[in-house]
This record gives C-alpha cells, sequence and structure tokens, in this order.
C-alpha cells in the first residue's frame, strides 16, 4: 500500500491545493498508518474499517503522542481516504463521523514593540552577513511571514518602488505591502550585500546563506535563536514569534481581523481569531492591575 503515497501526496498538491509543509506531514502521517497496516497483516485498504482507525489513534495516544499530533493524524487520515474513493475503491470512509481529540489553543507569546526594535538591533551594519540577517528580520516583522515563504523569495518577488511583496505558499501566492524600514533594509541588502553572497549571478533566490546558495530553515532558525540571546530576550524566541508579533501588534493598532487573515494567509478566519482571544487576555490583565474594584 505504500505505493499509494506519492500519489496521495500529488492528490494533495494538485486538488487540494495544500502547503508543502502540509503535504510533508499528511504524507509522513499516511506512511506511518500504512506501516502500521502492513504491521497487523492488513495489505488491502479497503478492508480497513472504523475500528482500524479508532485502534491506530488510541495505539497513538498509547505511545504518549501529543494531543495535537494525533488530531492531525486523524486530519491526514480523512484526507487519505478521499484520496482513496477518487482512485474509484468503493468503500465506506472510515474516518466519517470521528471526532479529534480537543487541542487546548495555547495563546503564542507577543513581543513588546520594544523587544522587537532591541532584536531587529542585533545584526551588524557593515558586513553581509548582518545586513542580510537585518533585511530578513524586518521582513519577517513587516509582513508576517512564514520562516519557509521568507526563504523560498525570489529575488522578482519584491518590489520596493510600490513596496509589496509575492509571497508563495504552495499554489497560492497573496501579495503583502511593506513599510519604509523594511524596504530600506532590503534595498540596503540587495544593492550592497546580496551581490557579494550569491555564488552565481544567474541566482535568483532573494536570500543566501554563507556558500551562495539556499538558506534552509534550521539555517534560520539559528539566526534567530543567536539574536534573541544576544538581545537578552527570554522567552523561546523562534520565527513564528515575529509572525505572532506582527499580527497582535497590528490588531492592537486598530487593523481589522480580515485584512490581517489576507496577509498571514489564513485560508479559515478562525486561526486569526486567536489574536483577539490574546488581546481580550491582555485587557483583561490590564484591568486586573489597574482597577481599584477589580
Amino acid at each position: 500500500m505504500l505505493e499509494y503515497v506519492d500519489d496521495f501526496a500529488y492528490f494533495m498538491d494538485n486538488t487540494r491545493h495544500k502547503s508543502l509543509n502540509t503535504i510533508q506531514s499528511y504524507k509522513r502521517d499516511v506512511s506511518q498508518y500504512i506501516k502500521y497496516l502492513n504491521t497487523n497483516g492488513i495489505t488491502d485498504i479497503s478492508k480497513t474499517t472504523k475500528t482500524t482507525v479508532l485502534t491506530y489513534l488510541l495505539n497513538l495516544q498509547n505511545q504518549g503522542k501529543a494531543t495535537s499530533t494525533v488530531s492531525r493524524t486523524l486530519a491526514s487520515l480523512r484526507s487519505f481516504y478521499l484520496f482513496i474513493a477518487q482512485t474509484g475503491t468503493q468503500m465506506p470512509d472510515p474516518t466519517q463521523n470521528l471526532e479529534a481529540p480537543h487541542v487546548e489553543k495555547k495563546l503564542p507569546h507577543i513581543l513588546t514593540t520594544q523587544e522587537v526594535d532591541l532584536l531587529l538591533d542585533q545584526p551588524s551594519k557593515t558586513d553581509p552577513k548582518g545586513i542580510r540577517d537585518k533585511a530578513m528580520l524586518e521582513l519577517l516583522y513587516a509582513t508576517g511571514i512564514r520562516v519557509s515563504e521568507l526563504i523560498a523569495l525570489q529575488l522578482s518577488d519584491i518590489n520596493l518602488s510600490i513596496g509589496f511583496i509575492n509571497c508563495h505558499s504552495g499554489k497560492k501566492e497573496r501579495i503583502i505591502p511593506i513599510g519604509n524600514i523594511a524596504k530600506a533594509a532590503l534595498k540596503n541588502y540587495i544593492e550592497n550585500a546580496r551581490i557579494k553572497m550569491i555564488s552565481s549571478p544567474e541566482t535568483s533566490l532573494l536570500f543566501v546563506n554563507c556558500n551562495g546558495t539556499g538558506l534552509s530553515r534550521q539555517g534560520f532558525w539559528k539566526i534567530i535563536k543567536q539574536y534573541g540571546k544576544q538581545a537578552k530576550i527570554s522567552c523561546d524566541l523562534t520565527p513564528h514569534t515575529l509572525r505572532h508579533s506582527f499580527a497582535a501588534h497590528l490588531l492592537e493598532n486598530g487593523a481589522d481581523l480580515k485584512s490581517i487573515q489576507e496577509m498571514l494567509g489564513h485560508s479559515d478566519i478562525s486561526s486569526t481569531q486567536i489574536y483577539s482571544h490574546l488581546m481580550k487576555s491582555k485587557l483583561k490583565d490590564v484591568y486586573t492591575k489597574a482597577h481599584p474594584r477589580a
């Protein structure tokens, strides 16, 4: 049954138009499920039932997998059985009416504007790597894009004259405005640093590593951790922290949820509403500390 996996990934990409990260996660989940089936002597997908799926999910829980992992696995299997139906296999969907375990959504950590300023002031202003890092951090905070989207940007995706970037996620793309500070940092990088870092004049990637090739997510993770340590920011700083801070600071200053949703690239407004909950939580905290009868 493992022969299904690549076709399933193609289905998720070309029919469901999911992002690369989602496709990789779902493909991994389905591969592990099929290996489980093979181990238990099930070699025909049409022989699986609701009990099969439930037993597998319970097995994951017994292994100590996080509730979020079990919930995502069920979502992966729902998509997989939808794909199986597309192949013409006649069978009931064993994931139908199964409920995912409730995942407690944690409110994301948001940097203060002072912490953002401190973080963005850490890179060197003179050497090419520091100029590149400054441009990347400014762009992340200015647009709220994901790190996977950041490292995939092409030089042609940047329009400094108008002040927009063209961001790609899977087969979707969105246009996001950038402010003057991010524009200046990008202009400085493109004109004074990138030319010294690229391995070939034909290189189309916007950001490259010190070898002149594409950056990895892990590589950028190390970069932001280093600057967070230099800035003495105590929270567990990740690239997503800047994405969360971008959204929360926009909302705090009067932006509407729909606009923030479009800039973040959320397909569902419920994903963006977590920032409203965050603001309510912050207001409650302010009220409790400030009101004499709180």
